[in-house]
């Protein structure tokens, strides 16, 4: 009944662990090639991965043997012992990666080593090796991996659009070189150059890859201990953003996923940033490998430490000592020509005395010019009763609802004029955020902030299926740096932004101009706007879901962050007026329950609890 699988079914079912989609594929490549000493690593991306991945490296390259003994299983030049496990310096070490990808991949390999004339060329497809000779090549190794999954259709078939594995193979490529400054790496994808990130210091490595801001909004970290050294740089307080913070953990050059760690450097901007805010950070531990094992998961990306509290403390108190230092006592900067005249104190001088003040302490504001004590009037003028004229009679329609005597009033009538009469409810905010009316069953207090964000993020979805939206222009155009993985959602969002009102133009370098604005947007920032719009849209689903079959994926993640920057906010007051048409749009809304990302915007205490919190009727 049990029988060995065949090596070539074995490596399927490895390859399902170590490589999930193209974006593992390019991991593995790269990071073999900054385990060869690579000072170059070029990648060349076909159709996000999925018909072709090709990483050339100038590193120190590979034998006609050793060639052909990377593609089996376990095969690897990193460790020769259990122990070396604990003493762990390189990326990859397990030998797994290479046979993985052959098993769902047609591979070609060259390769040739400093010291050798010629190189050699290695075809591999499924796990069967289908040409292996020698082949004249540069210095190195260059793998090329085509039509990913091409025998394993399951797996391709789940693969996503190739914006969303662009953004994942995007976010991979990051992370390594975020670690490696001194390498030159480039990225092509179809033909068109996204990354040519040259050698430099870790802090400029860090705004090339995600914008000349970083530079400014970084504070340097550097402590060493006997337990770990932490270096790197974190985010300021005013960086603090919802999600998307670019928060980064690399440990010994990995890069390493750790909440309990995240938790220590959000713990040290306590008070300093709202709750549930993200700042950015870009902090590097070195620890000794026999501390940690990295061997817990397929990818790598989780780390289990023998000292997490430990670490955790000293993680926090320095990024406090950070915060301390560069930002508790502000700078006051003069220019050059600005600065205040200071005199210089000369004790001979006479005593100082306080400056006095010349005024008059007779005058009286409430005098007429003629100096009498009587206060300004103006006589009243003649006819003012035909200003009125018209208004006494009510409507014919409100004729019945007051008594004939009450219609023949005066304006100048003690009694109230129909006129004056407010015939909506009355309602009532509370503390400027909630508005309370009475209703049949009971009390209903609605949140005024989540009603008119539902009531806008349905007139923007209108907007964007009627392209009825209108654009305003600004005086100065604003250009905006983005990541190479946003700019690849941007390209995508950008009909629907058209649709809504935006105006942008792509000066390249992954920058944008914005020359307009929808209508109604101004005193927002457009570029945080699109920020806030770019992180969101990294899932692949609309939060609400009711109006996924007329709008694209985008569409209603745009209509809810413009309704939810434009939207009535906390604490503004509110007239009588403005509250019943509040109530009014938004009970002609599709959904009057919730907001477009699920939150309640309305509630109603029952008539029977009022009286039983007040003890019933007397």
């Amino acid at each position: 009944m049990i029988s060995l699988l065949p090596d070539s079914v074995a490596n399927q079912i490895a390859a399902g662990e170590v490589i999930q989609r193209p974006a593992s594929v390019v991991k593995e490549l790269v990071e073999n090639a900054v385990d060869a000493g690579a000072k170059t690593i070029h990648v060349i991306i076909v159709d996000a991965g999925r018909t072709s991945i090709q990483v050339i490296d100038d590193g120190r390259g590979m034998s006609e043997t050793d060639a052909r003994l990377a593609f089996e299983r376990h095969a690897t030049s990193k460790i020769r012992q259990a122990d070396d496990l604990f003493a762990l310096h390189t990326m990859g070490f397990r030998g797994e990666a290479l046979a993985s990808i052959a098993a769902i991949a047609q591979v070609e390999l060259l390769t040739r080593m400093a010291d050798e004339e010629i190189g050699t060329r290695l075809q591999i497809a499924a796990s069967k090796v289908v040409a292996h000779e020698p082949a004249a090549c540069a210095v190195g190794s260059s793998f090329k991996v085509d039509n990913l999954f091409y025998n394993v259709p399951a797996r391709r078939k789940f693969l996503k659009s190739n914006t969303t594995e662009l953004s994942n193979i995007l976010q991979a490529f990051e992370r390594i070189v975020l670690v490696y400054p001194d390498i030159h790496f480039i990225l092509h994808h179809n033909g068109a150059e996204l990354q040519n990130l040259k050698p430099v210091s870790l802090r400029q490595r860090i705004a090339d890859v995600y914008g000349r801001q970083y530079s400014q909004d970084l504070l340097p970290v550097e402590v060493q201990t006997t337990l770990c050294n932490i270096t790197g740089f974190v985010g300021k307080p005013e960086t603090a953003r919802k999600k998307g913070g670019h928060d980064f953990f690399f440990v010994n050059g990995r890069y390493m996923r750790h909440p309990y760690f995240h938790k220590a450097v959000i713990t040290a901007y306590d008070r300093m940033i709202p709750e549930g805010m993200q700042v950015p950070y870009f902090l590097y531990i070195d620890v000794d490998p026999a501390a940690v094992d990295v061997n817990i998961h397929p990818t790598k990306t989780e780390i289990k430490f023998e000292n997490e509290q430990a670490i955790w403390q000293v993680l926090t108190a320095t990024v406090r000592d950070a915060l301390g230092r560069f930002c508790e006592v502000p700078a006051i900067d003069f220019d050059v020509q600005g600065k205040p005249d200071i005199p210089v104190f000369d004790p001979t001088r006479e005593t100082i005395s306080a400056p006095r003040v010349n005024y008059d302490p007779d005058y009286n504001p409430f005098r007429n010019q003629g100096g009498l004590d009587k206060p300004l009037t103006s006589k009243t003028p003649s006819g003012w009763e035909q200003l009125y004229e018209g208004l006494v009679t009510p409507r014919k329609e409100d004729q019945a609802l007051f008594s004939e005597e009450e219609t023949n009033l005066s304006p100048l009538s003690s009694h109230p004029s129909p006129l004056n009469v407010d015939l909506s409810p009355l309602h009532y905010q509370y503390k400027g955020c909630y508005i309370m009316t009475a209703v049949k069953s009971g009390l209903m207090i609605i949140d005024q902030h989540r009603a008119d964000v539902r009531i806008r993020y349905e007139r923007y979805l209108q907007q964007l299926e009627n392209h009825t939206a209108a654009t305003q222009q600004v005086l100065f155009p604003e250009s905006v740096r983005f990541s190479p993985a946003e700019s690849v959602i941007l390209q995508q969002m950008l009909p629907d932004l058209t649709a809504i009102g935006f105006d942008l133009s792509d000066l390249g370098g992954n920058t944008f101009a914005v020359n307009g604005i929808p209508a109604g947007l101004e005193g927002v920032d457009p570029a945080s706007l699109l920020q806030q719009m770019l992180e969101d849209s990294t899932s692949d689903s609309a939060s609400d879901s009711s109006h996924s079959t007329l709008h694209t994926p985008h569409s209603s993640k745009i209509a809810l962050h413009l309704a939810q920057n434009v939207a009535t906010p906390y604490g503004q007051v509110l007239s009588n007026d403005e509250m019943e048409q509040l109530i009014n749009e938004l009970f002609a809304c599709s959904n009057v329950n919730y907001t477009p990302n699920g939150k309640p915007i309305l509630s109603i205490l029952p008539q029977i609890e009022i009286e039983r919190l007040l003890g019933g009727k007397s």
